[in-house]
């Protein structure tokens, strides 16, 4: 029989099938990346109070959304902001090293025999592909809602990546009648060490050892394929994935993210060195002497590489706080001071953006200190007005600085992370974060004005008379009941307690209003300087100011939930206001008389 000569279109047809299959692979995988990443931070934060326990999530979450790099990448991250130490970290690890094995063990359908029962068909990938497809479109024609469109593209990208496999394996059938296969996984056979590197080289520069491998199990359908040719390969190709995932984590890394990674290459190191010798040892006593020339298919490979995982596993684990200990060999502390809000800057990180949803949770984290620290410094300055203090003074303009630089990192972040979002939610969540960003640095702006006013009151031995100082101490409270309902709105996500701001807002500009009134009267009467009283003004002023920052974060907040809102802020703001909606009339109404009655006391 003659042998077949291999053409160029043949090589495209086999390159446009592994297109395909990576392309599906990246589809499916970024979708359960996607859905899965809110309960994949929550479980990473919350169950890993032991290494087995870390190993089985890691496991777990990794078998769930595909992806070992995924998995570690984050870890490397939580470890980065201190939410788990390095050593909560190294469970995950191998966990996720074995989760990885699931992809195989599912391209392993390529096995199942079209030739049977109609129930056994279905699980063929010529079926499955289509059926995938057409599921898939279905919900995404179907449906509007976010999470129903991810859910189809999971089931495309499911049924691509099946697709590029049976174009491949299309492909490899002629590649097999031309002696190609034969001759070049021989010369693998022969040669572990080119097996090992050729291993090593696909992973790297595919960055997927799922990828790797289910290539690997499409050329098993040439029936070409032996144990003794491709047990060096999967070597390989643990260590080739790892070092792609450890140049990831260090870009920008802090030491113990760094640390993350180079575990990871110690553990895949030790794991190669050990799996190609035991195959030397088994092999030499006999023990593969059954299968180590015999062909091997699709789910040969598959639990072979789930073998070798899961053996290396159980025998490395008591291994790893020697693993822990050489990374902090191989990976110096950086000599910096630590800043009291180190850990939530430190969060902000970039292996976060694969996983939108956490990345936001991280802006989620940072603001909420943000907003902390500028609402203290409003309760301070106000402090300094009422009796000054150097020492409060000092505190309110270092924090400001510290709130510039919440401001700018978090400002960054969201403009690096907006490249990355494709689910409609998280950009509406974005948009919310972009708005409040600038009113918390307002908040923290005001701070400084009043502080400013207060200084001067007290370089130019001025003092504000006390029936100011009590209209002030109303004003307060009230200033202090936005800021509580602007709290709750971000922090609780309520968007109930953002509309209870619009009524407050408005309160707050009537006893402005009334309050400017009275300070003309006393400057009139000669009650006290005019200085004096136009430093009053400007403190009404940074007052109403305060409100109209809290108005902004509400509307923000109400937009995220009614996404159409944001193009009718201002008509919405003006109809409330013109007493068009009675819930907003009766909230004013009783924040009006509360106030007022204690402005009057």
């Amino acid at each position: 029989m003659g042998v077949n000569t291999i053409t160029i279109f043949d090589i495209i047809t086999l390159l446009g099938g592994l297109a395909m299959f990576l392309y599906g692979m990246r589809i499916m995988g970024d979708g359960l990346k996607e859905s899965s990443s809110g309960p994949l931070k929550n479980a990473l934060e919350k169950l890993t109070s032991t290494p087995l326990k870390g190993f089985l999530l890691g496991l777990a979450m990794t078998a769930v959304i595909q992806s070992s790099t995924a998995t570690i990448v984050i870890t490397s991250g939580l470890v980065a902001a201190g939410v788990i130490s390095l050593h909560q970290s190294l469970g995950i690890i191998v966990g996720a090293n074995v989760g990885t094995t699931v992809t195989g063990q599912i391209i392993r359908l390529l096995d199942v025999n079209s030739s049977g029962t109609s129930l056994l068909r279905l699980f063929t990938p010529s079926t499955l592909a289509p059926l995938a497809m057409i599921i898939g479109i279905i919900i995404i024609m179907g449906v509007q809602q976010t999470g129903p469109v991810k859910t189809g593209q999971i089931v495309i990208g499911f049924g691509i990546l099946f697709f590029g496999l049976l174009t491949m394996t299309d492909s490899v059938g002629v590649l097999t009648e031309s002696g190609v296969i034969e001759g070049l996984f021989s010369k693998l056979g022969s040669n572990p060490v080119l097996g090992y590197v050729i291993g090593a080289a696909v992973a790297f520069v595919l960055q997927s050892s799922s990828a790797s491998i289910g290539i690997l199990q499409a050329f098993a359908t040439s029936g070409q394929l032996t144990f003794s040719a491709i047990y060096a390969v999967l070597a390989g190709i643990y260590l080739g994935d790892c070092v792609t995932t450890a140049i990831v984590i260090n870009i920008g890394a802090k030491a113990n993210a760094k640390r993350v990674g180079y575990v990871n290459i110690i553990f895949n190191l030790f794991k190669t060195l050990l799996v190609l010798a035991a195959v030397f040892v088994l092999y030499h006593v006999g023990a593969l002497s059954g299968i180590w020339s015999s062909p091997i298919d699709s789910g040969g490979i598959a639990n072979t590489n789930t073998v070798f995982n899961l053996v290396s596993a159980v025998a490395l684990f008591p291994m790893l706080g020697l693993f822990e200990k050489l990374s902090y060999k191989l990976v110096k502390d950086e000599p910096v001071a630590v800043g009291r809000y180190d850990a939530q800057l430190d969060a902000l990180n970039p292996v976060f953006f694969s996983t939108p949803a956490i990345a936001l949770g991280r802006c989620y984290d940072a603001l909420l200190t943000m907003y902390d620290v500028a609402r203290n410094n409003i309760d301070h300055a106000f402090d300094t007005v009422a009796r000054y203090d150097d020492r409060a003074a000092a505190r309110v303009l270092e924090d400001e600085d510290t709130v510039d630089l919440f401001a700018d990192r978090i400002s960054n972040y969201l403009v690096q992370i907006s490249a990355h979002l494709t689910a409609e939610n998280h950009v509406e969540i974005m948009n919310q974060y972009y708005a409040v960003v600038t009113e918390f640095e307002r908040l923290s702006d005001h701070a400084v004005n009043i502080v400013e006013i207060a200084q001067d009151l007290r370089a130019r031995d001025e003092a504000l008379p006390e029936a100011a100082l009590r209209e002030l101490t109303v004003l307060r409270k009230l200033l202090d009941t936005i800021l509580d309902v602007a709290d709750r709105t971000f922090r609780r996500r309520d968007v109930a307690a953002a509309r209870h701001i619009e009524p407050l807002e408005q309160v707050v500009d009537d006893m402005v209003s009334a309050l400017k009134d009275n300070n003309l009267d006393r400057i009139r009467s000669g009650s006290y300087s005019a200085y004096a009283g136009s430093a009053f003004m400007n403190l009404l002023t940074e007052a109403e100011r305060i409100s109209d920052a809290c108005s902004n974060i509400g509307v923000a907040t109400i937009a995220r939930a009614e996404p159409e809102l944001k193009h009718r802020v201002h008509d919405y703001v003006s109809q409330l206001h013109a007493g068009q909606d009675e819930d907003f009339n009766r909230q004013y109404r009783e924040a009006h008389d509360q106030y007022f009655d204690l402005l009057h006391e």
